[in-house]
């Protein structure tokens, strides 16, 4: 089975907008199985769209088009994927009653031109909308006696997500014949390269290859940290959930030192479990980060019951006043040690954590742009630590949090 990609907008070929949708709905088929040869992105224009589609569908199985399903004169795409299916557009009762009903939960007048949304191919299947207003098309369409198929999604991100993984995934795997089942599990990893990853699961890649089921690849996030991803497929779910949990084993016993969680974890999550499970508060004083621990830290749920709140210490004056930092260099670890009995003692909290470092783009305190140094305090003991991290000035703050976080994490696992 082939499907390839098509993204919609004259805004993508202006560089208006990033096309991360294509880039998204690869990596997915790419994890069903199904081979996807090219992805394609055209402008807003009726018989540009129609003469791409025909060409591609003379090489693919399928086509998954993604955005154009607005209300405007310019959202083309249901005119143009019913022009190559012969097919003329109806309105549909159903789908305008969701509109219309969608805009009086909200409170808001609907346009007229809202109910184009609703005209749908004659032979078209409608995937229902759930989180905005335009639905997805699954389109037939005969081509020398074989039946293809277009996939009309939204360009709204986590619209089309949604509807790729509820809709178009399990249509395209059952109009292949497979229908088992395809599971994930992802390994969220920090401290170590993807080349280094890749050389330490060597002999598992190797065995894997031999097998062909499940696969493994490697997915760089940036201050995500690096994600090493397992995917099976199977009769069901539980059959999958074993396999993955068999191969799982086998990579972490390679490099379960850089492991830190899984799936959806994500570093600040598991810091925040960890002081929950030993009953500790966590009070954090930034400086070169100006404040991004706490916005990643808040922004996981239930994150008040553990963290008191922190201090951004912007200023050597901040740190020698508020903190207690004795005057001199702030980017060392005597001052980031500090800096987190200071946010100890003003917060109230167990455990503190504080960053100072330089972020560019000159040296300070004859310290070089990239330098971090990371207090930790708890209880009565504290400790530093310096790290020379990569990047620019941006780069360079944003691995400052994810690195910090997770001195605290293996700190806590140590005691």
């Amino acid at each position: 089975m082939r499907c390839d990609v098509v993204a919609v907008g004259t805004e993508l070929l202006l560089g208006q907008i990033t096309d991360t949708n294509s880039q998204w709905i690869g990596e997915q088929l790419a994890l069903a199985g199904i081979d996807s040869l090219l992805q394609v992105k055209v402008g807003d224009n009726l018989g540009r769209v129609q003469a791409l589609l025909r060409r591609m569908l003379a090489d693919t199985d399928a086509i998954i088009v993604c955005g154009g399903l607005g209300p405007t004169h310019d959202d083309l795409t249901r005119e143009a994927i019913a022009g190559v299916m012969g097919a003329e557009l109806v309105h549909d009762d159903a789908v305008a009653d969701v509109i219309r009903h969608l805009f009086e939960s909200r409170g808001r007048r609907m346009a007229a031109n809202n109910l184009r949304q609703a005209q749908v191919p004659v032979g078209a299947t409608i995937i229902p909308q759930t989180r905005g207003t335009a639905p997805g098309l699954i389109c037939p369409v005969s081509i020398g006696g074989t039946t293809k198929v277009i996939y009309a999604v939204p360009g709204v991100p986590h619209e089309m997500k949604e509807m790729v993984e509820r809709a178009v995934l399990p249509d395209l795997l059952a109009r292949g014949g497979d229908a088992g089942v395809i599971v994930s599990r992802t390994l969220r990893t920090w401290g170590e390269s993807e080349s280094g990853l890749n050389e330490r699961l060597d002999p598992v890649i190797a065995r894997l290859d031999e097998v062909g089921n499940p696969t493994l690849a490697f997915l760089a996030s940036g201050w995500e940290g690096m994600k090493v991803r397992l995917t099976a497929k199977a009769p069901t779910q539980g059959a999958a959930r074993a396999l993955l949990g068999e191969w799982e084993r086998e990579v972490r016993a390679l490099v379960d030192d850089v492991v830190f969680g899984t799936d959806d974890d994500t570093m600040e999550s598991v810091v925040l479990q960890l002081l929950r499970e030993r009953g500790l508060s966590l009070g954090l004083a930034e400086s070169v980060t100006g404040g991004l621990v706490a916005g990643r830290i808040t922004n996981v749920p239930g994150a008040s019951e553990v963290f008191r709140g922190g201090i951004v210490s912007y200023a050597s004056e901040v740190k020698f006043g508020l903190l207690g930092v004795p005057e001199g260099p702030v980017v060392s670890e005597a001052a980031a040690m500090a800096m987190a009995v200071g946010a100890q003692r003003a917060l109230h909290a167990d455990v503190a954590l504080a960053l100072t470092g330089v972020a560019g783009p000159t040296e300070q305190d004859g310290m070089p742009v990239g330098t971090l140094c990371v207090g930790i305090a708890i209880g009565d003991e504290v400790q530093a630590r310096t790290l020379r991290l990569p990047g620019q000035r941006d780069q360079m703050r944003q691995m400052s949090v994810i690195s910090a976080l997770d001195l605290l994490r293996r700190t806590l696992l140590a005691r």
